[in-house]
């Protein structure tokens, strides 16, 4: 092997290594929201519990053309936790933790809920980094105000897009992973009669 080929092989090494180590920035956040109809709501005020801590959480899953992607499950998929509850319930707040005494007493809630996201993403291409496939999975511990676990809960949503339907939304397959969680999210909750 000549030196200057030699010399092409290692750049060609360097380049794929610095492509692979790419992770992407996405937004996670749900399309749509489960719809908020006031005549169906359960008369309860329940809170979830999320800190600040949780909101800083970034995740590095993987993408296509073997890149990778980055977001913040916790702080992108607040509101479609916040909607889901919403969706069931007349009144929803946030505290920042079921330890905090304080705060359950003071706010009136009959529920907390305590929520841990995990999620999965890929694609098969080997040259565009947009995730294709894209899966959120949401359980919740549900305690009363008390601090005692009353039940628990689980929703897992999946979305897919195809490269021609990117555009400009890069986090098309997530948001639609989502849209699909929350509204299990609330279906789940709203087939629990421990949590009426």
């Amino acid at each position: 092997m000549s030196i200057r080929s030699f010399v092409r092989l290692c750049a060609a090494t360097a380049v794929v290594a610095v492509l692979a180590g790419c992770a992407h920035p996405i937004v996670v956040s749900a399309e749509k929201t489960p719809e908020r109809v006031e005549s169906q709501l359960i008369q309860k005020k329940v809170a979830y519990a999320m800190t600040d801590a949780d909101r800083a959480k970034e995740v590095t899953t993987e993408g296509g053309g073997g890149d990778r992607v980055s977001y913040y499950p916790y702080r992108d998929l607040e509101k479609a936790i916040r909607e889901a509850l919403r969706s069931v319930y007349a009144d929803v707040v946030v505290i920042r933790s079921v330890a905090d005494a304080n705060a359950m007493r003071e706010s009136g809630v009959a529920l907390v809920f305590t929520p841990e996201i995990k999620t999965t993403s890929g694609s098969p291409s080997p040259f565009t980094w947009p995730p294709t496939r894209f899966t959120s999975e949401i359980a919740c511990k549900v305690t009363d105000a008390s601090g005692q676990e009353v039940a628990s809960v689980r929703a897992a949503g999946s979305g897919n897009a195809e490269f021609s339907e990117f555009k400009s939304n890069f986090s098309l397959a997530a948001n639609r992973a989502g849209t699909d969680v929350a509204s299990k999210l609330s279906a789940e909750i709203r087939a629990n009669d421990k949590l009426r």
